[in-house]
């Protein structure tokens, strides 16, 4: 699920950024199908802060027989339930439709996009959706089937019934790329390049809504009143912000520590481990302490060249 923020709600930002796309329009404005009813109410901004009041998962590969196109009409068969922008409540159904808008906007495939968005000018040469053969062998298998490891294998099923390139899921990289990813964030929107997005675009990106809890525009923020582990820890600023993915993954940026983390796993691989996220968040819970324990505050803005 980090996709969601480093490839789709990246991307969604470089379009508003350059004018291409209205977090305030309808969706139906750019997905016609999406529409009647409450639909009509539903926002892009909505699809980014989890508020649109779709459901928080749909199984939809079971019923989609393998079919890209069957999955799309039943993803819009979906109803809503609750009243748009009345609460927050996390969904791949939003990233799914989010990554539907900007196939629209861009006229390109989602991976496509994002390459053209997000990787190329970021300098992220070894992210994407699904690695070829050539980079497989530098993939960690996520998964056995049949007795074999499979690696470079998305493991969410509706991803894979949209043929392994979807908003929600999909992306692979590795611990270089997504900390050159991060750095950007730490510099306000300056890439390799020079500027990739303006930081005023970014400020919006991550401020909360009046009814979205932690939520961001897809970022998550620290919840420090909370009671349960978080995968940010004790120690991370206010003005933190991470998001987490299936696999055990992580990443967080802290903005007032010059800091970022990025935690790779592949935490459904082995049986003994595949149920065990809530050891794992006491293990994220600490490892993000250490990080900010242990590493200098000036070490972020180089770590990409240190590593």
């Amino acid at each position: 699920s980090i996709t969601k923020v480093v490839a789709t709600a990246s991307a969604a930002m470089r379009l508003v950024d350059r004018g291409r796309l209205d977090l305030d329009a309808r969706v139906g404005r750019y997905l016609p199908r999406f529409s009647g009813g409450l639909k009509n109410q539903v926002t892009v901004r909505m699809l980014l802060d989890h508020t649109s009041g779709l459901k928080s998962y749909v199984p939809i590969y079971q019923r989609a027989r393998r079919s890209r196109s069957r999955a799309i009409d039943l993803l819009y068969a979906q109803p809503l339930l609750r009243v748009p922008g009345d609460s927050a409540e996390y969904s791949d159904l939003n990233a799914l439709f989010l990554g539907l808008v900007i196939e629209k906007i861009t006229g390109l495939a989602l991976d496509k996009a994002a390459a053209r968005e997000v990787f190329g000018p970021l300098g992220m040469s070894e992210t994407l959706y699904r690695p070829p053969a050539r980079l497989r062998r530098r993939t960690v298998p996520s998964g056995v089937w049949r007795g074999t490891p499979v690696a470079g294998d998305v493991n969410d099923q509706n991803a894979v019934v949209f043929g392994g390139v979807a908003g929600h899921a999909g992306v692979f990289s590795t611990a270089r790329d997504l900390a050159r990813f991060a750095r950007v964030w730490l510099r306000k929107g300056v890439g390799p390049e020079g500027p990739w997005v303006r930081p005023e675009t970014m400020a919006t990106f991550l401020a909360l809504g009046p009814r979205t809890g932690t939520r961001a525009l897809s970022w998550d923020t620290p919840d420090l009143a909370g009671e349960e582990p978080s995968i940010f820890g004790t120690l991370i600023s206010k003005a933190a912000y991470g998001h987490t993915g299936f696999t055990g993954t992580e990443l967080w940026i802290d903005p007032t520590h010059d800091l970022f983390l990025v935690f790779l796993t592949n935490r459904t691989f082995d049986p003994k481990t595949r149920d065990s996220l809530k050891e794992l968040k006491l293990v994220r819970t600490d490892v993000s302490d250490a990080a900010i324990r242990l590493v200098p505050h000036s070490c972020a803005q180089d770590l990409v060249s240190r590593c």
